[in-house]
């Protein structure tokens, strides 16, 4: 199982790293731990232009000029977790709703007809309404219809990504919200999630499953988003060395306006934001790395060629919301409200090409 180390470790990993050590991250081919705690260090902040330039150049090495779209559906926003900064949390007076299996595919298909081919399935964390049941028919229904389809909900156990995998599910997302262990336990406080080392075990029962994908990331306003930044490199390191089979996405969600009213706990600007993944990609090259509609247009128009290679594009965070955009229950409110093609229009105006479909169902092994 992978082990984070403690914060003040890495703390002292960040409060090391001086100007030698980043510049040799900047002309290295191979950046170890040390190197991206340089990159992510305030040593680091005057040069950022510099990390923007070699982080684009790494990118369109590895990926060229794309960046594929996708759309997150909501499935249900019942939740038995309490989390002090999520909307669907479980003593959250929101208006609940789980679509049926014949909803869920009318809505994917507003998405499909909107020309999104890589679809991510998004619920809150209660098994006893949503479970692998409902999700492995959803799949059997929809696999035909897209590219990949991605799940962010609850924690499954090995023989059941499995089953996903068999259904049609291609790819998992699951996000430690923080790696502080401290702050963990201050923010969750009731439910499953409750348990750190459990939920920091997923990505790995993930690609033991067989799943072409695992998506980690951190919650961005909960911890010291430099120490974050640097637990994910090292879990990502981790994974690819263990399950090299596997490919890998990290996101960045930097906390929205929800029900709840949950203020951030640290302050992370676009600054720091556009930091992390630079460093990211210096870190890793061939990682995926997820810019979402939390961030605001301008913001996410301003990064395209630099580091991320996914959009999320048109997204709605409530429950049959595509079709009903009026409804309430959503688990926060997005920063860019452009539709997908007009997402699509301007990633072309910067040189960049929108991919809505990179691979076919037909390869899809199970």
């Amino acid at each position: 199982m992978f082990q984070i180390p403690d914060f003040k470790e890495l703390q002292r990993l960040v409060d090391d790293a001086g100007e030698a050590e980043l510049r040799r991250a900047l002309q290295a081919t191979h950046v170890g731990i040390n190197g991206l705690a340089a990159l992510l260090s305030p040593a680091a902040e005057p040069l950022l232009s510099e990390l923007a330039a070699r982080s684009a150049e790494i990118t369109a090495q590895r990926f060229g000029n794309t960046i594929q779209i996708y759309a997150p559906l909501y499935l249900s926003n019942f939740c038995v977790n309490s989390c002090a900064y999520c909307g669907f949390s479980a003593e959250n007076k929101i208006s609940r709703r789980m679509l049926t299996l014949e909803e869920a595919e009318q809505e994917s298909m507003i998405l499909h007809d909107r020309e999104i081919n890589h679809l991510l399935l998004v619920s809150g964390e209660a098994p006893a309404r949503l479970g692998v049941d409902y999700l492995e028919e959803l799949a059997r229904r929809l696999r035909d219809k897209f590219a990949s389809i991605t799940i962010e909900v609850q924690p499954l156990e090995t023989d059941e990504y499995r089953r996903l995998f068999e259904a049609g599910i291609t790819g998992v997302a699951v996000y430690q919200e923080t790696y502080d262990r401290g702050i963990y336990t201050d923010v969750h406080l009731a439910g499953k999630k409750c348990d750190f080392d459990y939920r920091l075990e997923v990505p790995a029962r993930v690609a033991a499953a067989g799943m072409r994908e695992v998506g980690i990331g951190a919650l961005l306003g909960l911890a010291d988003w430099r120490l974050e930044g640097l637990a994910l490199g090292m879990h990502a390191a981790w994974l690819r060395k263990n399950y090299w089979q596997t490919s890998l996405t990290v996101s960045f969600p930097r906390l929205r306006p929800a029900t709840g009213e949950f203020e951030p706990l640290v302050a992370v600007s676009e600054r720091n934001l556009s930091q992390l993944l630079f460093g990211l990609r210096i870190f890793d090259p061939d990682v995926g790395l997820v810019l979402s509609t939390r961030e605001e247009a301008r913001y996410r128009d301003g990064m395209i060629g630099l580091a991320p290679t996914r959009y999320s594009a048109g997204s709605c965070t409530a429950p049959g919301g595509y079709s009903q955009p009026e409804l309430e229950g959503e688990q926060f409110s997005v920063g860019d409200h452009r539709t997908i093609t007009e997402v699509c229009l301007d990633i072309k105006r910067r040189g960049c090409d929108p991919v809505r479909k990179d691979w076919d169902s037909t390869f899809q092994v199970g």
